[in-house]
This record gives structure tokens, sequence and C-alpha cells, in this order.
């Protein structure tokens, strides 16, 4: 049976990050992936932002590998040409009820390690948005925009660079744990399946991470590791009022929330879209409803009063694999290696949602940090 020492499950963004930071280690790495091409699910999917780490509890997994990962993503985009922009955001109190929300995530953010945070009051909204309408605002200069899509090729480019296998149109049909490892079924495009040993086995399966857990024997009720897909619609404005928004424009937002509430960003060719909404789905469907544009127009009009229903068209979809249960709190990343479970070498991520994309590489440096400590490495 042919041997590898890392195998990694998904050539997503999170996925070739990990193994991306594992090239230079002397080791045999093989991502699996059964789309035709990377970054084909959640990575291609989103709002393209580079957060600043506000939101977060602190001492969160999320909240330290997103401050961490915007650093580190912002150094990348330099080095390697990958375009990006700090576009700035605000996070805008439309009443003075509202007020109080800000200022808490204001303290979050800076226990959190974000900088260059300002309160801002009605004026000042005014200056960085002429267009938003807001009692007050908390503004984060360091908030940006990324082109996902050129990320994921040169994440990919750089793996094949450093001699990554990636299979593509591979399908993951079993795990077996065995004294070296683990042994891993694939099903290749003409459906003759193969198996191969690994070392190593890192689950970055996104919307299928909580399958490939069980699949390596994780019992996923038992380690909480359910995923509640979420989906989250976009609408585009249309015509000339793309240029009323500069940055990225949030609502206050609410406790427990499933999203942050749809808000306004900015991509790179200038254009402006609003969402994403948030609801717990069934099914895994990429379409987007068009009777979803009045409650879009309704829930951003306060903020953004040039807008008309009609400035709205249908512009994609994404699904979020959330931990956090239908009105449940709030849920960290799953980053867990599962030697306590009697499966050593399994790394398990699940629930890599928002701010997954910001944290991409840091992700990757806490992966490769909990191998050594395994001595996996």
């Amino acid at each position: 049976m042919y041997k590898v020492d890392i195998t990694i499950i998904g050539a997503g963004i999170v996925g070739l990050s990990i193994a991306r930071q594992l090239i230079g280690q002397g080791k045999d790495i093989v991502v699996v992936e059964k789309e035709p091409g990377p970054g084909r699910g959640i990575s291609s999917r989103n709002s393209e932002v580079i957060h600043a780490g506000i939101y977060y509890p602190p001492g969160s997994l999320k909240a330290t590998l997103c401050v961490q990962g915007a650093a580190m993503l912002y150094d990348f985009c330099a080095e390697y040409h990958v375009p990006c922009k700090r576009t700035g955001k605000v996070i805008v109190a439309a009443s003075d009820s509202e007020e109080a929300s800000i200022e808490e995530l204001f303290l979050t953010a800076k226990e959190n390690g974000v900088t260059g945070l300002r309160m801002l009051d009605k004026k000042a909204i005014a200056k960085v948005e002429p267009h938003v309408c807001g009692h007050s605002a908390l503004y984060s200069p360091t908030t940006g925009i990324i082109n996902s899509h050129q990320l994921t090729k040169r994440l990919e480019a750089l793996c094949l660079s450093g001699g990554v296998t990636i299979l593509y149109r591979s399908d993951l049909k079993g795990i077996e744990k065995d004294s070296r490892g683990f042994i891993c079924a694939v099903e290749p495009p003409g459906g003759h399946s193969y198996s191969f040993s690994t070392h190593i086995l890192i689950n970055a399966a996104g919307l299928e991470s909580q399958a490939v857990a069980a699949m390596a024997g994780v019992d996923t009720d038992q380690a909480r590791y359910r995923i509640f897909p979420v989906k989250g619609e976009y609408f585009r404005v249309r015509g000339g009022k793309q240029g009323l928004v500069n940055g990225l424009v949030y609502p206050s937002p609410e406790k427990n929330l499933t999203g942050l509430g749809i808000h306004a960003t900015k991509d790179l060719s200038g254009s402006l879209r609003l969402g994403p909404n948030a609801f717990y789905v069934d099914s895994i469907e990429f379409d987007v409803d068009q009777d979803h544009a009045c409650a879009f127009f309704e829930s951003t009009h306060d903020l953004l009063p040039f807008l008309r229903e009609e400035d709205l068209i249908p512009d994609m979809a994404g699904i979020r694999p959330k931990l956090q249960s239908p009105g449940g709190a709030f849920r960290d990343f799953v980053i867990s290696h599962e030697a306590d479970r009697g499966l050593y070498g399994l790394i398990n991520l699940v629930g890599i949602e928002s701010p997954g994309l910001t944290s991409c590489l840091a992700i990757g440096d806490h992966v490769e940090k909990i191998l050594r400590e395994a001595a996996l490495l």
C-alpha cells in the first residue's frame, strides 16, 4: 500500500494554507478534494472581508487567529501580489439605543488587540461615509477586502511548487485507523477506488467536516461537532449608487446573532453589494430568492437611505458550517488533535466559518504548532 506522511481533506483556503505551512518539513503531503479545482465551496462564496477581530470573545480561537491572521494576510498579499485593500469599516448605531452595543464592541476589540479603532459621532461618520446615516459608529481602519479567488490560486500554486500532491475529483469514501495512522479510501473519476496509508490526517473539509470526523471514528454528537448549515444570500446594487459607499458599512449587532446582520461591502472592482442574511437550512443550495430583496431593503434603509428596493439584483449565496445551533450561544472554531479519543494523528477542523478566510494563514500556523507539540513533526 502506498504510504504518505500527511493527508489533508479539503482544498479550500484553509486546507491549502495548512498544506503550505507544512511544506519544508521533509514530509510527503497529499490534499484530497472532491471538486475539480480549489476553493469551490465556502472559500469562493463569502464577503471577501479581511476582518480586524472586533466581534469575537477575548481568548477565543476566532479572536486570536483573526487578529494574527489579518496581519499575516496583508503581508502575504504584499509579497505574492494578491489584490487586497484596506477599505475601513464603520459599525453603525442607527439610534442612541444601539450605542451601548457599539461601545461594548469597542472594548471587546481593544481587548483582542485590534488597533486604530475610533468612535465616531454623527459628524465624523459623515466625513468617512457621507451617504450613511447613523447616531454613532465604531470605525475600524484596518478592515479590508481581498480577492479570495486569487488568494486560493496563489496558495494552490505555492503548494504545487512546494511538492504537495493535490488529488482533485477524488471523493473520500472511508477512513480506517491502523498502527501507522490511517488508511484512506478514495474514489477518483471513473469509480476505481484505491486506498493509501497516512501518518497524519487533517480534516479541513468545511461543510463536510462533521462527516469526515465521523468517518474517522469520532462520535460527533458526543464531541459536539454537529454542523448546522446557515445560508447567506447577497444582492448587488445596480447603477451609479455603487459609488455612494466608500468602504464597509455594518449594522449594530444583536446578541447571539446568527450572522453579523445584513451589511454593505465593496469589492475590488468598486461594486457594492448587500448581505449576507442568515438562516438555517437543511439542504445545500446556492440559489438567491428574489423575494428577499424587500427584507434586504428594509433592513438597510435606515443606514443607507439612498437605496430603493428596485436597486437590488440577486448576486450569489453561500453556506456557513456553523456549530452554533438555532438560538444557541457562541461556538468557537474546533481545531483539535483527537489523541484523547484514541485517534493519535487526527486533527479535526470543524465549524471553520467567518472569520476563517481572514484567519487562514494563522490557522495553518496553529495546526503546525499542534503537530509539533504532539511530536508528529
